[in-house]
């Protein structure tokens, strides 16, 4: 049987998706596909609807649909009605698919060697995302995310072994460690341990060249996990998703810091590390966020060095306390200010990605395409996430080069290969 795996959302989903994938034959589209395997999402009403399209988009190729994640989890009744759908797998029983798909005992699956695969079409990538968490214990008021995932629950380190190794042994030259809530790994275990274990562990069991975490919550961080950026091998960047710049809305968020707290983390990982990109997330319009709160948060947003954001208008999610709050900001408002947050996040993007120019990153070539000159644009990551491009004579993928940062144009930063590892 041909399968496509199609997916929507965070770097989990992706995650997920690349673990079941050794488990079948893969077809680079949809159209091609005998069986069409659909990871969704719900975090936003915007993503909730890019699932079903997806969902449809794939019954409409005639190809057999099982849909699984986190909006099919929310309303299994919807994605079972939608056409073409044959089976519904929730996330309780997710990381059983490829034996509930293939009618197989989940037994056989454990004692077969890991393996990982570069998946083909749209998710080919060369870093492996490495599932070890899940679920999510905080209760912040607007997500959606402990209904749908459960309590937090961590992967044990010998698995994450596994699974890095496994990566290594496919060629990898980077790991993404993913969860719901990276920074509550190990908490649940018996006895509790920290997420700074772990890459300790994984720092001193392989030799990866680099590792690299996803978005994490700006608390459970302690000083000696930050002090493992002192090493090379970790990737300066952290994705910390802040949602608002006035802690009155972040009380009303349930959000678990405040603007001191989350000033004091940045200022840290930029005195380990001076290149250290910090991204993160901010919603617009929160129920009852008043023009002093918005003002609030566009002062502190200026204050810090961020990398860049995403920002997201307020979508009231059901089931959420946020929901059901007085004093919604109505659509019209909630868009005016996301495009004031944005055009600051681009402004300070340009602005960190440009202090680079003439400086000198180790780069992680990922995709390479024939351009009309007959060379082959290629594209790729550095360690502090500032995408690079260049052009080489052959195909490029999956090497880390010495690249001297040349220019930006396009909002892109162009750079000269000085080393080939």
């Amino acid at each position: 049987m041909k399968v496509f795996f199609d997916t929507i959302g965070c770097r989990l989903n992706q995650a997920e998706i690349e673990r079941y994938a050794a488990q079948f034959t893969l077809v680079p589209d949809a159209g091609s596909a005998d069986m069409v395997i659909v990871n969704t999402c719900s975090v936003t009403a915007a993503a909730a609807s890019d699932s079903r399209g997806k969902i449809r988009s794939a019954s409409k190729n005639g190809a057999q649909v099982v849909v699984t994640g986190c909006w099919s989890t929310m309303e299994p009744e919807i994605a079972s009605a939608m056409d073409g759908v044959s089976l519904v797998v929730p996330n309780e029983k997710k990381d059983s698919l490829p034996s509930i798909v293939l009618g197989i005992e989940p037994e056989i699956f454990d004692e077969e060697p890991l393996k990982r695969i570069i998946l083909p079409g749209i998710h080919a990538r060369t870093r492996a995302f490495i599932k070890i968490q899940d679920g999510c214990d905080n209760h912040c008021t607007f997500c959606v995310t402990h209904l749908v995932r459960g309590k937090s629950r961590s992967v044990g380190k010998e698995r994450v072994l596994r699974d890095v190794l496994a990566a290594i042994n496919a060629g990898g030259r980077e790991i993404v460690l993913t969860g719901v809530n990276l920074g509550a790994w190990g908490l649940d275990l018996d006895p509790a341990v920290e997420l700074a274990d772990l890459i300790e562990f994984l720092l001193c069991e392989t030799d990866i060249p680099r590792i690299r975490l996803s978005s994490l919550e700006s608390w459970n961080l302690s000083d000696r996990f930050l002090r493992l950026w002192e090493n090379p091998r970790m990737c300066p960047h952290f994705h910390l998703p802040l949602q608002s710049g006035s802690d009155s809305v972040l009380k009303r968020m349930a959000r678990r810091t405040t603007l001191a707290e989350f000033r004091r983390l940045v200022e840290t990982a930029i005195s380990i590390v001076p290149d250290f990109a910090i991204t993160t997330d901010v919603i617009a319009g929160f129920p009852g966020e008043t023009d002093t709160e918005f003002a609030e948060t566009l002062e502190f947003i200026r204050s810090i060095p961020f990398a860049g954001g995403h920002v997201f208008p307020y979508s009231p999610r059901p089931g959420t306390p946020a929901a059901r709050m007085k004093d919604q900001v109505p659509k019209a408002i909630q868009k005016e200010r996301a495009k004031v947050l944005r055009d600051i996040f681009e402004q300070k993007t340009e602005q960190f990605e440009t202090s680079f120019i003439g400086t000198d990153k180790d780069v992680l070539w990922e995709s390479s395409q024939l351009s009309k000159d007959g060379l082959y644009e290629t594209h790729g990551l550095s360690g502090n996430y500032l995408t690079v491009t260049t052009k080489f004579s052959t195909p490029v993928r999956n090497r880390i080069d010495t690249v001297r940062i040349t220019g930006r144009e396009e909002g892109k930063l162009t750079g000269k290969v000085l080393k080939i590892s």
